[in-house]
């Protein structure tokens, strides 16, 4: 079984149109960012607005790499946002927050090139 984020995997496998419409994906602006101390891995915890629909949920994010606390509040990002809520440590991750491996396989955010409304759903 290959890690998603394994460059030499294959495609996965054929699916309908309707399984991608399953997927909920969603852009958020980051609100705030924090150090995630107890997570096994390096991580932060995300606040993430999705506008007044959805609103505001919360994410660990693996992206310590790349990313100071800093830079990352304002930012737009595009997460998952219909997943069930995974209890991380003491955190409850809501959604989960989308990047691309760099070629060390760290995670480098998805954002949309152009500031786009809050809440917009990936298509």
């Amino acid at each position: 079984m290959h890690h998603p984020s394994d460059l030499s995997a294959p495609a996965a496998p054929e699916i309908s149109f309707d399984d991608f419409l399953r997927i909920d994906i969603r852009v958020g602006t980051i609100v705030a960012a924090e150090a995630f101390p107890q997570a096994r891995k390096p991580a932060y915890i995300l606040t993430i607005d999705f506008g007044p629909v959805i609103g505001r949920r919360r994410s660990s994010a693996q992206i310590t790499e790349h990313y100071s606390l800093a830079e990352l509040v304002g930012r737009q990002v595009a997460a998952v946002v219909n997943f069930p809520p995974r209890q991380i440590g003491p955190m409850r991750s809501e959604v989960l927050t989308l990047g691309f491996p760099d070629a060390e396989g760290r995670v480098v955010l998805v954002s949309p090139s152009q500031l786009v409304p809050d809440g917009g759903r990936l298509f």
